[in-house]
């Protein structure tokens, strides 16, 4: 049934390219143009798995759908990783052009999460970046031995940092701090400090690269590893779908930053997408 379902909900997805996302995109590029600011740094709110710098506009409503697969050197066993499947589903809502708020339910230890997304600058003619500050909390509800009240949270901050170079190229640097409750070792820091590097290359009008890489700067124990993933950005009517590979599962940020434990070097490497579908909330001023 679950893999019935992740099925219906691709199919849905796939069909579901609505011709008010087009025109949203098209606003959104139009008032950036009219004000000298760079658009489309990155194609979606996120990166692979982490935040990007763009924000959705005022009274929009996106639904995000996120899909991450078995290892693929599992073999036939597992049949390349299809056999396991963990999903997020995450809503995010634009209370401003810059100001966003979003809710997500992950399968992988039944992780809630809620977050607060701020654009405070923007790069424009005058100014050579866009900044975007982010602050989550997660909470594992999972029924584990020994994890009980504030011990299941975990607090995430973020300063997005994105430079668009040109049409082609944008690099994003994010400065993360995660505050831990609970951690699994007594070699892991309850307090994890990483930077995030993301990058995007378009290769033409539809298709772009995408890289994201967070490695970890304060201790961890030998069992966790440093999240990384490559993928592709398909556009089909101002529709991006992610398609990617990783060594991460979660996807939120305590997963996926500090909670990784296979290496993608070694080949325990993930296949998994990100879709969204887009749905304007503002009143009809008609």
């Amino acid at each position: 049934m679950k893999k019935i379902s992740s099925i219906v909900l691709l199919v849905f997805s796939l069909c579901a390219v609505g011709q008010e996302q087009e025109l949203l995109e098209l606003l959104a590029s139009s008032q950036a143009s009219d004000k000298g600011y760079a658009s489309a740094t990155f194609k979606s709110t996120r990166v692979i798995n982490g935040h990007s710098i763009e924000t959705r506009s005022n009274g929009t409503l996106e639904f995000i759908i996120s899909h991450r697969f078995g290892k693929i050197n599992d073999g036939y066993d597992g049949f390349y990783g299809l056999d396991f499947s963990t999903i997020r589903l995450g809503l995010e809502y634009g209370i401003t052009d810059d100001l966003n708020i979003g809710l997500g339910r992950a399968s992988f230890d039944k992780v809630v999460d809620a977050f607060l997304k701020y654009r405070f600058l923007r790069q424009s003619k005058d100014f050579p970046f866009t900044a975007t500050a982010f602050a989550s909390v997660a909470r594992k509800t999972v029924d584990q031995l020994g994890l009980e009240g504030v011990d299941r949270n975990a607090y995430t901050a973020q300063l997005l940092i994105a430079r668009k170079f040109n049409s082609n190229f944008s690099l994003q640097i994010a400065p993360t701090i995660i505050q831990r409750n609970l951690v699994a070792t007594l070699q892991d820091d309850n307090l994890l400090i990483a930077i995030g590097l993301g990058a995007r290359y378009k290769l033409s009008n539809r298709i772009a690269i995408v890289t994201e890489y967070y490695p970890q700067l304060s201790n961890k124990s030998a069992q966790f590893e440093d999240s990384f993933a490559v993928g592709v950005d398909i556009e089909t009517g101002g529709h991006v779908f992610q398609l990617h590979f990783t060594n991460a599962v979660q996807m939120n940020e305590r997963g996926f930053i500090g909670e990784t434990t296979d290496s993608f070097w070694d080949g325990d490497v993930h296949y998994g997408f990100n879709i969204t579908r887009v749905f304007d909330l503002r009143p009809n001023k008609n």
